[in-house]
């Protein structure tokens, strides 16, 4: 039997579906991580070429693996040796066929809320690979846009700067001091409000809670 959340996700999921659709996102609710990694491996013909950015949801779940282990060519920039190849690799990755990555949140209306370092993801994103795939947990969902936006910023921002032991505020504070350190993982931010053409953007919703 399904818990209260595990309802609500569903409810609120398959409502946020309608959403995106309406915004021109072809978009999923998966109740189970298992669900999705399913889902998002249905998505891509073999012999496609896939890459991904740095989503700890995509590697968690095992996605990634599952594309390694499949009929693939995967650009991975996990593998790079040293900064220069790994910027090299982001590069190839904007002309793959499909790019996967998480979101940071979305809005219950169905924007997209993303923040980058690099600006590798969001480059993806916006333009350049054939194919977007997004693992979204529904813990980022978040009420209205301006929730979506503070939710990128408070949360998911500074989780990812002690990831990446950064010496910024945020990793003093845990909240965004909006600074110009050069540790900030948030040089760039990307508000999709519509996906164009329709359908590039494929968005699977995920009724456990996943990433930052």
């Amino acid at each position: 039997m399904s818990t209260p959340i595990e309802m609500r996700n569903e409810v609120l999921g398959n409502t946020l579906v309608t959403k995106l659709e309406a915004r021109h996102f072809e978009a999923y609710y998966c109740p189970t991580a298992k669900e999705a990694l399913e889902k998002a491996v249905s998505l891509v013909p073999e012999k496609s070429s896939v890459s991904w950015g740095g989503s700890v949801t995509i590697r968690n779940m095992g996605l990634t693996k599952a594309f390694h282990d499949g009929d693939f060519e995967v650009i991975d920039r996990d593998l790079a040796k040293s900064p220069e190849e790994m910027a090299e690799l982001h590069r190839q990755g904007l002309l793959t066929d499909y790019f996967i990555a998480s979101t940071n949140a979305i809005s219950e209306d169905g924007i997209l809320v993303n923040i980058d370092g690099v600006g590798n993801r969001v480059a993806a994103m916006s333009f350049g690979p054939k194919n977007v795939i997004i693992i979204c947990g529904m813990n980022k969902v978040a009420p209205n846009l301006d929730a979506a936006i503070s939710r990128a910023r408070n949360v998911a921002a500074p989780t990812n700067a002690f990831r990446f032991m950064g010496k910024t505020p945020c990793v003093v504070t845990g909240s965004c001091r909006n600074c110009t350190s050069p540790d900030s993982v948030c040089s760039q931010v990307l508000i999709t409000r519509l996906c164009k053409p329709a359908k590039r953007i494929k968005v699977i919703l995920v009724g456990e809670g996943l990433g930052f």
